[in-house]
């Protein structure tokens, strides 16, 4: 069996475009907003890497949001609410995704780097197909079409559960799992790598963790930039990334650290 990585499987919004993961976190703020109740960033950011029903549902088990919704609405909201929340999400985030689908820096540079050391490219995301029938042009026309896409649409379970994750090694042809490496800015992605039985890198700097645009993340001052990646590290660390880099950028470094580990006999 191979000794070396053989696959990458990446997330897709903060991991490999849309530094920030700007694009559905706008979207499901102006989905409540629409409905009359307004949510705050981090109540929109805390369940980010679960499906977007599921991540809808909850943001509406938070207390505070659901107060709100029964402040407003005289009642528990229901599946009914969690239907239209997740219709008008699709519609905000279709134009939010072309708004916000520039691929990170170092990406493509990355991509191509695992390419030439004949490493596939998977990838996985809690977008259905149809958002990603929108976003994967995008993509494309930058130049990043990976070899394989699994969305929440196409598995039984969505993160933090390994199905995508083994979905991209089966249709890959991954020799081993120990072979294959997750990428991904969210606990859940990475939980869900783990749990396949792969590496986990978590991304910081770029994703939803840290959560701020390119412009705003290059704005802050040094301490305060050293203080949220520490913070989001910490949240990555505990949702088992074997390794932390702050852009998709560093992956091969990373990459390599791995394969001597592969090499002297460790394993995931």
């Amino acid at each position: 069996m191979s000794q070396t990585v053989t696959t990458a499987i990446f997330d897709w919004a903060g991991t490999m475009l849309d530094f920030g993961c700007i694009a559905p976190v706008e979207a499901f703020r102006e989905a409540f907003a629409e409905a009359g109740v307004e949510i705050t960033e981090a109540e929109a950011r805390a369940p980010m890497g679960a499906a977007k029903r599921v991540h809808i549902e909850m943001i509406l088990d938070q207390p505070g949001v659901q107060a709100r919704w029964q402040a407003y609405y005289r009642k528990p909201s229901d599946q009914a609410d969690v239907d239209r929340l997740y219709a008008a999400f699709l519609r905000i985030d279709e134009v939010n995704c072309a708004k916000y689908s520039g691929m990170i820096p170092g990406a493509l540079e990355a991509v191509a780097a695992l390419r030439g050391q004949g490493i596939r490219i998977g990838s996985t995301t809690g977008y259905p197909r149809s958002v990603m029938e929108g976003l994967m042009p995008l993509a494309a026309a930058q130049g990043y079409v990976p070899d394989h896409c699994t969305t929440v649409s196409e598995v039984r379970r969505g993160r933090p559960y390994p199905d995508m994750v083994l979905d991209n090694a089966l249709a890959l042809g991954a020799p081993t799992m120990q072979g294959c490496v997750v990428v991904d800015d969210s606990p859940t992605g990475l939980t869900s790598g783990r749990a396949a039985g792969a590496w986990a890198v978590g991304i910081v700097d770029s994703g939803n963790e840290v959560g701020l645009s390119l412009a705003a993340w290059q704005g802050l001052e040094e301490q305060n930039r050293q203080d949220r990646r520490a913070e989001a590290i910490a949240k990555l660390d505990a949702a088992g990334a074997h390794y932390t880099i702050g852009t998709v950028a560093e992956l091969p470094a990373v990459i390599a650290h791995i394969n001597a580990r592969l090499a002297a006999g460790e394993r995931p």
